[in-house]
C-alpha cells in the first residue's frame, strides 16, 4: 500500500520539507500532499517590503511542485484528529477531510496580540501576506505628516520601522519597545542601529509597555498616549489553536512538543516543523520562531521520516544559530554573529555590505523552496515493509 504523507502549510518549513521528502522517497510507495490555504508561496521574510513597496514575485505552489509527484491541495485546515489520523479541511467547494500515515504539521504563526485590548480592531501587522497588503493600502492613504507607530523592538519591528521610514520620509515614524532598542546586539552594532534610526528620523520609545491600542494611537503603561494614525503590531508571534485542540502534547504556547528529530513526543506519526514546533536548541533553550529555525527543522524532519520509513539509521544533527540578519531599509543593515544558542558575539558587520548579505539570505531561502527537484537522486529510497502496509512507525 502507498504511505500517505500530508504536509500542513507551505511556508518555508512546510514547503522545504515536502520537497526534500519528494527527493528522497520513491513515488511508487509514497504519496505526498501539501495542504495550503493560498495558491502561492509567500516570502514571509520580505513582508515588511511588501507593506511599502510593489508586489512580490508570484510563486504558485503547483508550478513549484510540477514534476515532483507532490500534490497540492488548496484548503484551510480546520482540525486534526490524531486518533483517526485525519485532517479536516475547508475548501472552496466545501468541507472535506484527508487521511494520513505520517503528518508534517507546519501551520506557522500569526501576530500575537498578548491579550492587549484594541490590537485586533485597530492595529496592523506584517505577519502574513494579506495583513501586509492591508497595511500597504492604509499607508498609501496616509498623507504627509501622518504618524506611524511600530510596537515591538524585535527583528520584525526594526525592519518594519526602517522600511517604512526610508520609503515614506514624509511620515512621522516611531517605535515603542519594552526593553532598550537593540539591547541584545553587540555594543557597536547597537550604536549603528541608533545611527540609522537617527538618520531616518525615527522616534524611539524605550522601556515602554503598551496596554491598549486605539484608533488615535497606543496607550502606555503610564497612561500616556503615543499618537499615531497607524499602529503596526510586531510584538511577537502566536501559533494557531488547532494543535492545542488535539491529543498532541503541546506547550503552553500551543506549539507541538517534539524531540530532536522534530517528531511529536506523544504521537510518533506526527512531526512538527518551523514556528509550530517547540524544539530544544543549544543550551536547552527553545528554538526561536524564525526562518533561521524553520529551514533546518524542515531538513531534520524530512531526513528522519525518510530514515524511519526506509529502515536506515536516524541522524540527529544539532540545530544551532550563526548570525542574525537585520535589514534596515534597502541600503543598510546589520549582520550580528551569535553563539550557538543565539547570544550576540562581539563580531558583526553593517551598512551596505550587510544589506547585500541579507538580500542573499532572502534569495537563498526562496531558492531552496522554489527548486524542490534540484539534485534529484538517481535512485530514491523505497520504504520498508511496515511503512508500506501503512502501519504506525515505532518511536526511536
Amino acid at each position: 500500500m502507498t504511505h500517505r504523507i500530508v504536509v500542513l502549510g507551505a511556508g518555508y518549513a512546510g514547503a522545504i520539507a515536502a520537497g526534500r521528502l519528494a527527493r528522497r522517497l520513491h513515488p511508487d510507495h509514497t504519496e505526498i500532499t501539501v495542504v495550503n490555504a493560498t495558491a502561492d508561496f509567500v516570502e514571509r521574510i520580505r513582508l515588511h517590503q511588501l507593506a511599502v513597496g510593489p508586489d512580490l514575485e508570484r510563486r504558485p505552489l503547483r508550478d513549484l511542485y510540477a514534476g515532483t509527484g507532490v500534490r497540492v491541495r488548496l484548503a484551510r485546515v480546520t482540525g486534526v484528529d490524531v486518533d483517526r489520523r485525519t485532517v479536516a479541511l475547508a475548501a472552496a467547494d466545501g468541507a472535506d477531510e484527508i487521511g494520513y500515515d505520517t503528518l508534517v504539521y507546519a501551520l506557522g504563526s500569526t501576530a500575537a496580540d498578548h491579550g492587549v485590548p484594541g490590537v485586533t480592531e485597530h492595529a496592523y501587522d506584517v505577519a502574513g501576506g494579506q495583513s501586509a497588503l492591508r497595511l500597504r493600502e492604509r499607508l498609501t492613504d496616509l498623507t504627509a505628516g501622518g504618524g506611524v507607530l511600530i510596537v515591538g523592538g524585535g527583528l520584525t519591528g526594526l525592519e518594519a520601522a526602517t522600511e517604512i521610514a526610508e520609503t515614506r520620509p514624509d511620515l512621522d515614524v516611531a517605535i515603542a519597545t519594552r526593553g532598550g532598542l537593540g539591547d541584545w546586539l553587540d555594543e557597536r552594532a547597537r550604536q549603528h542601529l541608533w545611527d540609522v534610526f537617527d538618520r531616518l528620523g525615527i522616534t524611539v520609545h524605550e522601556h515602554t509597555d503598551i496596554t491598549r491600542v486605539e484608533a488615535s494611537g497606543a496607550v502606555t503603561g503610564t497612561n500616556g498616549l503615543i499618537a499615531a494614525q497607524v499602529t503596526v503590531w510586531s510584538a511577537g508571534f502566536a501559533v494557531p489553536s488547532i494543535a492545542a485542540a488535539t491529543a498532541l502534547r503541546v506547550a503552553p504556547t500551543g506549539q507541538i512538543v517534539v524531540d530532536a528529530t522534530m517528531r511529536s513526543v506523544s504521537h510518533p506519526d506526527v512531526y512538527a516543523v518551523g514556528d509550530a514546533a517547540l524544539a530544544e536548541g543549544p543550551g536547552g533553550k527553545p528554538l526561536r520562531m524564525s526562518c533561521a529555525s524553520g529551514v533546518p527543522t524542515a531538513w531534520q524532519a524530512a531526513d528522519a521520516i525518510t530514515a524511519r520509513l526506509t529502515g536506515r539509521p536516524v541522524r540527529k544533527i544539532p540545530i544551532r544559530y550563526f548570525n542574525q540578519c537585520i535589514s534596515l531599509g534597502r541600503r543598510d543593515g546589520i549582520i550580528q554573529w551569535v553563539t550557538a544558542d543565539d547570544r550576540a558575539r562581539a563580531v558583526h558587520f553593517r551598512g551596505r555590505l550587510a544589506a547585500r548579505y541579507k538580500e542573499i539570505v532572502c534569495r537563498g531561502a526562496a531558492w531552496a523552496v522554489t527548486h524542490p527537484t534540484l539534485m534529484l537522486p538517481t535512485r530514491r529510497r523505497r520504504i520498508a515493509r511496515p511503512a508500506a502496509t501503512a502501519q504506525p512507525v515505532r518511536a526511536q
